[in-house]
């Protein structure tokens, strides 16, 4: 029965009468044609319903069906609209593929009368027929191509394998080879049974490295001590003062005076060791890493003790990361090129020696795991569980140690403190030498810039502000000028300083007469500075900000590393150029690299319009040399000539920082007549030479400065000029040895001048005023010398530097003498007690600290008082 209601059927009845039709208006039909639906139902477009709607051909329709089935239901479609409705219709499952393709079979003497022609969307199915085919014989033909090629392909590779092989038995063949071969398969069993090297030889190699990279590293500290010829200094003595004698006293002291510094070096570094075995789990290529590592830090630690007395801070690894490790392998002197190429060389047997125990030991993993199959079996699950488990305590274990050890009542500390640990921060030299230089290095990892005094608040500052708004106003009544109707150019040469001021140190020439004459006739002193070989960017954020180091933590050691990367807002005093002129008014010169203390990315920070180096692009203009040094004072002097020549009477501020005088000093100037010169007594060779080679350094740069001055006197437009050397250059061995020579080393040179175009050209202050500064104050004597009205800020700076000359962050010869970490000064150069200091000195140093904080830590409350604008 389903068979014959599905199959169709063809009844003689139906056809036995003949049909009946209703006549209808004829229609013109243009290109109509009919075709049979699979149902009556209609859809969209193609519905008879809606296609009537659009059309007005008429067509004559059987009244009774003729076909118990609707296959041969017909609709008319125009010409126009054939072959989209056709595809909709299929597509929609109302007509067949079979229908369309076999539509050039249909007959006009099977349609109704009046029917039309099938020639249009004949036209249309043989052209998407043809283009059908042409695509098909397209892909068929680039599929063709593609397996002809990727054949010729395999059968290349093929050939080539086969050639490969046939000459790999070739060669195996040999009965030499047969031989090795043999040899090699019956070794392999017992090199598979190789010996696994015991956990307890590991903790022995483990204790004997970490213990040897301890010792070399405090050996880095000491120096061998110098006696005159007429002392009368024991044997034992000699012994005990010696550098292996303070060595052997830094490890036996922990049974002698129960002082376990070396037991603490041995933790912190021990740590480090622990942390790359756990992290690679593979013991001997983290010894080979630890031990390079820590070697080559002991070399450049022992490198930076000597020629700056102070150890590698983690302030320094700037440097490296910056992309500038090749530049500071230029600053090794020659007397220290022995001890590096002596390291490189234990480096390279150590290695080989760790290879060839690599290759032997049979254990390959330190802790058994198994990442592709983790959880195969138990022991995979707790090897590799106890695997990651180790790895992420150990680092865990070294970071919160690290970043603990300088914060008092945290456990790392306390543990410090208990093996006899005694923080001296503000001077990391004695630190290093009595603490060990690892555990100063990893004290100085986390530091907090200051601490939050108890006082600071918004109303506290508020008043500060009000204080010092009418403090500036009471001084600008009596002052004429305007700071920014001048150009100021702030000069830091690089390690400038009279070397005839050095006890011991003499020549029969003067090699700075010019800058000694200038400074009779202006303003001039000698600037105390906290650094001594050393320390260019403290000093030159001091004078750029107006803020002082002593007032920071003395964990902080380098604001450029360690406090400006951090801060969003930073103030400085070309500011006040740049509001002065509603733009960028201030321009920065170094000739030398542009990354060195970060200064590229400080300086754009700080407001300068650019920053021009050896470097960048575009470079320095001028760069010549004076035979083998660096970049000459007189090149650089020229750069700064080429930006005034460029201001167009404009003013702006300029800040040079110079490198002719920095270190090594060796015997690179080919005439030096301070050889022949020098008449200084108790020096030794190496000593000569360096201060013979920064003597003439000096000269060149008392010859350049002068010219300098000359043409600045040419420009018709006022200009002051602060000049100021940084620090002394660590070449001084033979004076550093005494105590009493502290504070002449940490004494500078600095000079104001003004150009024949300026109203304060000529000016002096008194010595009072003068004859002693720091470079955070220079800015303020500036607008004195300048007689320039001041900011609420530069009237507080001007306040302080009337009460406390100077004051400066480094170790004096008496702890007594400040805070531990600040010295001060009078305006006769002599050390002042902090208690003796007056009530308002002290008052304005509590004001200073406090708006110090504010700028730096504090949330910069003095920024909306307009704290630092002219009123």
């Amino acid at each position: 029965m389903l068979k014959d209601a599905t199959m169709p059927i063809f009844s003689p009845d139906r056809h036995a009468h003949v049909p009946s039709y209703v006549k209808l208006t004829k229609q013109p039909i243009a290109g109509g044609i009919y075709r049979p639906l699979a149902n009556d139902e209609d859809s969209n477009a193609c519905a008879p319903s809606a296609l009537s709607g659009h059309h007005s051909s008429k067509l004559y329709t059987q009244k009774s069906a003729i076909h118990a089935t609707s296959d041969n239901t017909s609709i008319f479609i125009s010409g126009a609209g054939t072959l989209p409705c056709l595809l909709e219709m299929v597509s929609s499952g109302s007509v067949s593929k079979d229908v369309i393709d076999n539509n050039n079979q249909i007959t006009p003497s099977k349609l109704q009368p009046q029917q039309p022609t099938e020639q249009p969307l004949n036209e249309a199915v043989s052209v998407c027929k043809r283009a059908a085919h042409t695509t098909a014989k397209t892909l068929s033909t680039a599929g063709h191509t593609a397996v002809k090629a990727t054949k010729v392909t395999g059968h290349a590779i093929h050939v080539a394998v086969t050639a490969v092989k046939t000459a790999w038995h070739t060669f195996t063949n040999f009965k030499a080879v047969q031989l090795i071969i043999k040899f090699f398969r019956k070794a392999y069993g017992p090199w598979k049974k190789r010996m696994r090297f015991s956990y307890a030889f590991y903790a022995i190699v483990f204790t004997l490295l970490t213990s040897a990279e301890v010792i070399f590293l405090q050996w880095g500290v000491y120096s061998e001590p110098e006696y005159a010829e007429d002392s009368e200094v024991d044997y034992t003595t000699q012994i005990l003062q010696s550098v292996a004698g303070q060595t052997t006293r830094f490890v036996s002291q922990m049974w002698l005076e129960q002082k376990y510094q070396f037991l603490l070096n041995f933790i912190g570094i021990g740590l480090i060791y622990l942390a790359l075995v756990f992290v690679l789990n593979r013991f001997w290529i983290a010894t080979v890493i630890f031990g390079a590592a820590m070697t080559a830090y002991g070399v450049a630690n022992s490198i930076k003790m000597g020629l700056r007395n102070e150890p590698i801070l983690p302030s320094d690894l700037s440097f490296v990361s910056n992309g500038n490790g090749g530049s500071l392998l230029s600053f090794i002197p020659k007397d220290q090129q022995a001890l590096v190429n002596g390291a490189i060389t234990v480096l390279i047997w150590f290695s080989c020696a760790c290879l060839l125990l690599f290759v032997l030991d049979g254990r390959r993993r330190f802790i058994h795991c198994s990442w592709k199959h983790p959880s195969s079996n138990a022991k995979n699950i707790i090897g590799t569980s106890s695997r990651a488990l180790a790895a992420i305590l150990s680092i865990v274990l070294l970071v919160s140690y690290t970043w603990n050890l300088n914060i008092p009542g945290a456990w790392s500390y306390t543990l410090a403190t208990n093996l006899g640990y005694k923080p001296v921060p503000w001077n990391t030299y004695e630190d290093a030498k009595s603490n060990g230089p690892a555990t100063t290095f990893q004290s100085l990892v986390r530091v907090k810039a200051m601490d939050k005094p108890s006082e600071y608040s918004k109303k506290t500052m508020e008043k500060i502000a009000a204080r010092y708004t009418k403090e500036a106003n009471k001084i600008n009544t009596s002052r004429a000028n305007i700071l920014t109707d001048s150009t100021v150019i702030l000069i830091l040469s690089e390690s400038f300083s009279d070397p005839l001021r050095v006890p011991g140190i003499s020549f029969d020439i003067d090699p700075m007469p010019n800058i000694r004459a200038l400074k009779d006739v202006t303003t001039s002193g000698l600037m105390l500075s906290p650094g001594y070989g050393g320390g260019t960017a403290n000093i030159e954020y001091q004078s750029l900000t107006g803020m002082n180091l002593a007032n920071f933590n003395d964990q902080l050691i380098s604001p450029y590393q360690q406090l400006v990367p951090s801060q969003k807002n930073v103030y400085t005093f070309n500011q006040i150029w740049n509001d002065a002129c509603q733009a960028q008014c201030s321009y920065a010169f170094h000739p030398y690299l542009k990354n060195f203390y970060l200064r590229d990315s400080n300086y754009k920070k700080f407001g300068f319009k650019y920053f021009r180096t050896i470097d960048s692009k575009p470079a320095l203009k001028y760069q010549d040399h004076i035979d083998a040094g660096y970049v000459s004072d007189a090149s650089a002097y020229q750069n700064v000539i080429d930006q005034l020549n460029q201001s167009d009477g404009e003013s702006q501020f300029i800040q040079l920082v110079t490198m002719q005088n920095h270190l090594p000093y060796g015997d690179y100037y080919t005439n030096n007549e301070f050889k022949e010169a020098d008449t200084s007594t108790g020096l030794d060779e190496n000593e000569e030479v360096q201060i013979d080679t920064y003597a003439k350094g000096i000269s060149y740069t008392d010859q350049a400065t002068a010219t300098f001055l000359d043409q600045l006197n040419m420009i018709e437009q006022p200009i002051t000029v602060i000049f100021y050397g940084d620090h002394l250059p660590g070449i001084y061995a033979s004076a550093a040895k005494y105590k009493e020579n502290q504070l002449t080393l940490h004494e500078s040179d600095y000079f104001i001048w003004s150009n024949s175009s300026s109203s304060s050209a000529g000016s002096k202050l008194s010595p009072e005023e003068s004859d002693y500064s720091s470079s955070n104050f220079f800015m303020a004597s500036a607008a004195e010398h300048m007689d320039a009205k001041v900011t609420p800020f530069l009237a507080l700076l001007t306040e302080v530097h009337q009460s406390v000359p100077a004051a400066g962050r480094f170790a004096s010869t008496d702890a007594d003498w400040g805070t531990g970490s600040t010295s001060y000064l009078d305006s006769s150069g002599q050390l002042i007690k902090k208690k003796n200091l007056s009530s308002e000195a002290k008052q304005l140093l509590e004001d200073y600290r406090l708006i110090q904080y504010d700028q730096t830590a504090g949330k910069g409350y003095l920024s909306e008082n307009w704290f630092n604008r002219v009123p």
